[in-house]
């Protein structure tokens, strides 16, 4: 049974995840959304001013008062720097079935930051959530995610044509992978969660 918890704070064995707060709008701007080799990768175009993404970050503030709403900051422990997003999103609950985006920064590309906080989420919506299936995209430019999504035992589905037209209006083939919770919990090392521990609040997880 689909459980909805929040956005709750996730502590991994080099990461805090946690909620973003107003104070973040500079730094989100800074690392990625205004940064167009991150964007090419995302539908929406980098961001020109910081005013974009203070009301961007607004409507991810807002969204926390849903039990359903799941969107987390990606942050170092080393210098607490903010460095991404990532989010569960797309819940049906009629198959429980949902899908995972993430977003890190360019000058933190490939020093694996970004599969830890996936296999994280991908853990707490299988074993909390009870989430059947988390599903995921990435254009066939970006090998790089799939190879993300393969790491954590995700597996490539297929590929849907022109699945999505970025902000150049350019169209963009993606592959979709999926993995089932019940193909997850074989997959994972002797039953252990990718999460160290839950903090109770964000003072825990700072101090």
């Amino acid at each position: 049974m689909l459980t909805f918890l929040g956005t709750p704070m996730i502590e991994t064995k080099r990461l805090y995840l946690r909620k973003f707060t107003a104070a973040d709008t500079q730094t989100v701007f800074d690392h990625w959304l205004s940064d167009s080799r991150v964007s090419d990768n995302r539908v929406s175009a980098s961001h020109q001013s910081v005013s974009e993404t203070r009301e961007r970050v607004k409507k991810i503030i807002e969204g926390y008062q849903k039990k359903s709403f799941c969107y987390w900051a990606i942050v170092l422990k080393e210098g607490h720097t903010l460095v991404g997003e990532i989010d569960l999103y797309d819940f049906d609950r009629s198959t429980e079935n949902c899908s995972v985006s993430y977003s890190i920064g360019f000058m933190w590309w490939n020093q694996g930051y970004g599969t830890e906080a996936l296999k994280a989420i991908i853990d707490f919506g299988f074993r909390q959530m009870g989430i059947h299936k988390i599903e995921a995209a990435h254009n066939l430019d970006n090998p790089a995610s799939g190879r993300m999504m393969s790491k954590v035992g995700m597996k490539q589905e297929g590929v849907i044509k022109h699945m999505i037209r970025n902000s150049k209006n350019q169209y963009k083939d993606c592959a979709v992978w999926g993995l089932l919770q019940d193909e997850y919990l074989r997959l994972a090392v002797k039953g252990e969660s990718a999460i160290k521990r839950t903090p109770k609040d964000q003072t825990d997880i700072i101090n």
